[in-house]
Protein backbone atom coordinates (compact mmCIF):
# COMPACT_ATOMS: atom_id res chain seq x y z
CA UNK A 1 0.00 0.00 0.00
CA UNK A 2 1.21 3.41 -1.14
CA UNK A 3 0.50 5.78 1.58
CA UNK A 4 0.13 9.56 0.35
CA UNK A 5 0.07 12.99 1.58
CA UNK A 6 -1.79 15.64 -0.69
CA UNK A 7 -0.22 19.10 -0.46
CA UNK A 8 -3.44 21.53 -1.51
CA UNK A 9 -6.09 19.62 -0.66
CA UNK A 10 -8.73 21.95 -0.75
CA UNK A 11 -7.71 23.61 -4.23
CA UNK A 12 -8.72 22.79 -7.73
CA UNK A 13 -7.41 19.19 -8.16
CA UNK A 14 -8.21 17.81 -5.32
CA UNK A 15 -11.58 16.19 -5.35
CA UNK A 16 -11.29 14.41 -8.43
CA UNK A 17 -7.55 12.67 -7.16
CA UNK A 18 -8.73 12.11 -4.29
CA UNK A 19 -11.42 9.73 -4.86
CA UNK A 20 -9.26 7.91 -7.62
CA UNK A 21 -6.67 7.73 -4.50
CA UNK A 22 -10.01 6.44 -2.25
CA UNK A 23 -11.26 4.20 -5.28
CA UNK A 24 -7.76 2.27 -5.81
CA UNK A 25 -6.75 -0.86 -4.42
CA UNK A 26 -3.12 -0.03 -3.84
CA UNK A 27 -3.09 3.52 -2.25
CA UNK A 28 -4.27 5.31 0.39
CA UNK A 29 -4.44 9.13 1.39
CA UNK A 30 -2.58 9.06 4.85
CA UNK A 31 -2.68 13.25 5.19
CA UNK A 32 -3.24 16.78 3.74
CA UNK A 33 -1.61 19.60 3.68
CA UNK A 34 -3.99 22.85 3.58
CA UNK A 35 -3.45 25.80 6.10
CA UNK A 36 -7.17 27.17 5.56
CA UNK A 37 -8.21 23.56 6.95
CA UNK A 38 -5.33 22.71 9.40
CA UNK A 39 -6.21 20.50 12.19
CA UNK A 40 -9.76 18.88 10.63
CA UNK A 41 -10.10 15.08 9.68
CA UNK A 42 -9.68 15.12 6.47
CA UNK A 43 -13.24 13.27 5.78
CA UNK A 44 -14.35 16.74 7.19
CA UNK A 45 -12.68 18.90 4.26
CA UNK A 46 -13.13 16.26 1.55
CA UNK A 47 -15.16 13.70 0.53
CA UNK A 48 -12.32 11.11 1.44
CA UNK A 49 -12.47 8.26 3.71
CA UNK A 50 -9.20 8.87 5.11
CA UNK A 51 -9.29 9.19 8.86
CA UNK A 52 -5.86 10.83 8.91
CA UNK A 53 -6.01 15.06 9.49
CA UNK A 54 -5.18 18.04 7.48
CA UNK A 55 -1.66 19.99 8.21
CA UNK A 56 -0.72 23.52 8.02
CA UNK A 57 2.69 22.67 6.53
CA UNK A 58 4.43 19.44 4.89
CA UNK A 59 6.87 19.77 7.83
CA UNK A 60 4.28 19.26 10.11
CA UNK A 61 2.42 16.23 7.99
CA UNK A 62 5.44 14.08 7.38
CA UNK A 63 6.58 14.66 11.13
CA UNK A 64 2.94 13.08 12.31
CA UNK A 65 2.06 10.85 9.59
CA UNK A 66 3.37 7.99 7.70
CA UNK A 67 4.16 8.88 4.04
CA UNK A 68 5.58 7.26 0.88
CA UNK A 69 4.56 9.83 -1.54
CA UNK A 70 3.80 13.38 -1.46
CA UNK A 71 1.94 15.00 -4.27
CA UNK A 72 1.71 18.61 -4.54
CA UNK A 73 -0.62 20.46 -5.96
CA UNK A 74 -0.10 24.00 -4.14
CA UNK A 75 1.46 27.19 -5.29
CA UNK A 76 4.52 28.53 -6.99
CA UNK A 77 5.51 30.02 -4.24
CA UNK A 78 5.12 27.22 -1.70
CA UNK A 79 5.96 24.12 -4.45
CA UNK A 80 9.97 24.14 -4.14
CA UNK A 81 10.09 24.63 -0.27
CA UNK A 82 7.39 21.27 0.11
CA UNK A 83 9.40 19.08 -2.42
CA UNK A 84 13.17 19.80 -0.82
CA UNK A 85 11.27 19.02 3.26
CA UNK A 86 9.82 15.99 1.48
CA UNK A 87 13.31 14.59 -0.03
CA UNK A 88 15.51 15.85 2.66
CA UNK A 89 12.65 12.99 4.70
CA UNK A 90 12.95 10.43 2.56
CA UNK A 91 9.78 10.91 1.25
CA UNK A 92 8.91 10.39 -2.94
CA UNK A 93 7.22 13.38 -4.56
CA UNK A 94 5.08 14.37 -7.10
CA UNK A 95 5.10 17.74 -8.47
CA UNK A 96 2.15 19.11 -10.42
CA UNK A 97 2.50 22.76 -9.02
CA UNK A 98 4.37 25.09 -11.59
CA UNK A 99 6.74 27.46 -10.36
CA UNK A 100 9.99 25.76 -10.91
CA UNK A 101 12.98 26.85 -13.09
CA UNK A 102 15.51 23.97 -14.65
CA UNK A 103 18.28 25.19 -11.98
CA UNK A 104 15.46 24.41 -9.03
CA UNK A 105 15.00 20.79 -10.98
CA UNK A 106 18.79 20.23 -10.88
CA UNK A 107 19.25 21.36 -7.76
CA UNK A 108 16.58 19.00 -6.06
CA UNK A 109 17.93 16.10 -9.23
CA UNK A 110 21.45 15.72 -7.27
CA UNK A 111 19.37 16.25 -3.71
CA UNK A 112 17.18 12.94 -4.07
CA UNK A 113 20.28 11.47 -6.05
CA UNK A 114 21.70 11.71 -2.79
CA UNK A 115 19.09 10.64 -0.61
CA UNK A 116 17.82 7.81 -3.17
CA UNK A 117 14.34 9.20 -3.17
CA UNK A 118 12.60 9.34 -6.41
CA UNK A 119 10.77 12.74 -7.68
CA UNK A 120 8.41 13.04 -10.57
CA UNK A 121 7.49 16.41 -12.30
CA UNK A 122 5.08 17.68 -15.03
CA UNK A 123 3.91 20.71 -15.82
CA UNK A 124 0.63 18.73 -16.59
CA UNK A 125 -0.50 15.37 -16.05
CA UNK A 126 -2.94 15.03 -18.57
CA UNK A 127 -1.92 11.92 -20.47
CA UNK A 128 -3.04 13.64 -23.53
CA UNK A 129 -0.93 16.37 -22.97
CA UNK A 130 1.93 14.21 -22.47
CA UNK A 131 1.34 12.66 -25.85
CA UNK A 132 1.22 16.05 -27.61
CA UNK A 133 4.52 16.54 -26.13
CA UNK A 134 6.14 13.37 -27.69
CA UNK A 135 4.69 14.31 -31.05
CA UNK A 136 6.00 18.40 -30.54
CA UNK A 137 9.20 16.47 -30.08
CA UNK A 138 8.72 14.44 -32.87
CA UNK A 139 7.97 17.58 -35.10
CA UNK A 140 10.88 19.28 -33.91
CA UNK A 141 13.31 16.78 -35.78
CA UNK A 142 12.56 17.95 -38.77
CA UNK A 143 11.48 21.78 -38.58
CA UNK A 144 13.11 24.50 -37.77
CA UNK A 145 10.50 26.76 -37.05
CA UNK A 146 8.09 27.12 -33.76
CA UNK A 147 6.54 28.97 -30.90
CA UNK A 148 4.17 28.21 -28.03
CA UNK A 149 0.88 29.95 -27.06
CA UNK A 150 -0.03 29.18 -23.43
CA UNK A 151 -3.46 30.27 -21.83
CA UNK A 152 -4.23 30.15 -18.62
CA UNK A 153 -7.77 31.69 -16.64
CA UNK A 154 -6.72 35.05 -15.14
CA UNK A 155 -5.81 34.11 -11.60
CA UNK A 156 -3.07 32.27 -12.53
CA UNK A 157 0.07 34.23 -11.54
CA UNK A 158 2.87 32.61 -12.91
CA UNK A 159 4.05 32.86 -16.85
CA UNK A 160 4.56 30.93 -18.65
CA UNK A 161 2.74 27.98 -17.66
CA UNK A 162 4.69 24.64 -16.17
CA UNK A 163 2.97 22.98 -18.95
CA UNK A 164 4.26 25.44 -21.39
CA UNK A 165 8.12 25.80 -19.89
CA UNK A 166 8.28 21.80 -19.80
CA UNK A 167 7.36 21.77 -23.77
CA UNK A 168 9.90 24.64 -24.46
CA UNK A 169 12.64 22.81 -22.23
CA UNK A 170 11.93 19.49 -23.97
CA UNK A 171 12.33 20.41 -27.12
CA UNK A 172 15.78 22.08 -26.85
CA UNK A 173 16.73 19.11 -26.27
CA UNK A 174 15.79 18.35 -29.91
CA UNK A 175 17.56 21.55 -31.24
CA UNK A 176 16.78 25.32 -30.96
CA UNK A 177 14.43 26.53 -33.08
CA UNK A 178 15.43 29.15 -35.85
CA UNK A 179 13.86 32.55 -35.31
CA UNK A 180 11.92 33.56 -38.40
CA UNK A 181 11.96 37.32 -37.35
CA UNK A 182 14.93 38.37 -35.26
CA UNK A 183 14.45 40.83 -32.61
CA UNK A 184 16.68 43.33 -34.35
CA UNK A 185 14.68 43.47 -37.09
CA UNK A 186 11.64 44.70 -35.26
CA UNK A 187 10.27 48.06 -34.32
CA UNK A 188 8.44 48.53 -30.98
CA UNK A 189 8.18 46.84 -27.76
CA UNK A 190 10.23 43.26 -27.97
CA UNK A 191 7.80 42.21 -24.77
CA UNK A 192 5.26 41.34 -27.96
CA UNK A 193 7.40 38.30 -29.10
CA UNK A 194 7.11 36.95 -25.75
CA UNK A 195 9.48 35.26 -23.44
CA UNK A 196 12.47 33.56 -24.35
CA UNK A 197 12.51 29.74 -22.83
CA UNK A 198 15.12 27.80 -23.48
CA UNK A 199 15.38 29.40 -27.09
CA UNK A 200 11.34 29.13 -27.72
CA UNK A 201 9.21 32.42 -27.88
CA UNK A 202 5.92 32.07 -25.22
CA UNK A 203 3.20 33.84 -25.80
CA UNK A 204 1.24 33.83 -22.49
CA UNK A 205 -2.35 34.72 -22.27
CA UNK A 206 -4.12 35.18 -18.86
CA UNK A 207 -7.91 35.48 -19.05
CA UNK A 208 -11.11 34.54 -17.38
CA UNK A 209 -12.55 30.98 -18.73
CA UNK A 210 -9.74 29.80 -19.59
CA UNK A 211 -7.72 26.33 -17.51
CA UNK A 212 -4.57 25.80 -18.92
CA UNK A 213 -4.21 25.16 -22.60
CA UNK A 214 -1.34 24.51 -24.55
CA UNK A 215 -1.00 25.12 -28.43
CA UNK A 216 2.50 25.38 -30.48
CA UNK A 217 2.54 26.52 -34.10
CA UNK A 218 5.27 24.88 -36.63
CA UNK A 219 5.62 26.59 -39.39
CA UNK A 220 7.23 26.94 -42.94
CA UNK A 221 7.04 28.12 -46.15
CA UNK A 222 3.47 28.46 -47.49
CA UNK A 223 2.23 25.48 -44.44
CA UNK A 224 2.09 25.55 -40.59
CA UNK A 225 1.51 22.19 -38.16
CA UNK A 226 -0.67 23.41 -34.85
CA UNK A 227 -0.99 20.78 -31.94
CA UNK A 228 -3.04 21.96 -28.84
CA UNK A 229 -3.76 20.80 -25.73
CA UNK A 230 -7.64 22.17 -24.99
CA UNK A 231 -8.65 20.79 -21.41
CA UNK A 232 -11.95 21.29 -20.18
CA UNK A 233 -12.58 23.00 -16.96
CA UNK A 234 -12.85 19.89 -14.56
CA UNK A 235 -9.64 18.23 -13.29
CA UNK A 236 -10.89 15.00 -14.16
CA UNK A 237 -7.98 15.14 -17.30
CA UNK A 238 -5.32 14.87 -14.64
CA UNK A 239 -6.49 12.10 -12.58
CA UNK A 240 -4.84 9.24 -14.17
CA UNK A 241 -1.67 10.70 -15.02
CA UNK A 242 -1.13 11.40 -11.19
CA UNK A 243 -1.61 8.07 -9.93
CA UNK A 244 0.93 6.39 -12.62
CA UNK A 245 2.94 9.02 -10.92
CA UNK A 246 2.34 8.16 -7.50
CA UNK A 247 3.35 4.62 -8.21
CA UNK A 248 6.15 4.83 -10.29
CA UNK A 249 7.80 7.76 -8.43
CA UNK A 250 9.73 5.48 -6.12
CA UNK A 251 11.27 3.32 -9.14
CA UNK A 252 14.04 5.66 -9.89
CA UNK A 253 16.31 8.03 -7.41
CA UNK A 254 16.56 11.53 -8.41
CA UNK A 255 13.95 14.16 -11.05
CA UNK A 256 12.28 12.80 -14.05
CA UNK A 257 10.37 15.77 -15.58
CA UNK A 258 7.25 15.44 -17.72
CA UNK A 259 4.48 12.62 -17.46
CA UNK A 260 5.57 11.20 -20.62
CA UNK A 261 8.84 9.79 -18.99
CA UNK A 262 6.51 7.47 -17.75
CA UNK A 263 4.58 6.29 -20.49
Amino acid sequence: MIRVCFAGVTGWTAPSIVAAIDAADDLSLSCGVARSAAGRRLSDVTASRSEGFVYASVSEALQSAEVDVLVDYTSAAAVKENVLTAVRAGVHVVVGSSGLTSDDYAELDRLARERGVGVVAAGNFSIMAAVMKQAAALAAQYLQHWEILDYASAEKPDVPSGTSRELAESLAEVRTPESAAPLPRLEGPVEARGAEVAGTRIHSVRLPSFVVTTEIVFAGAGERLVMRHDPGESPDPYVDGTLLAIRKAGDVPGVRRGLDSLL
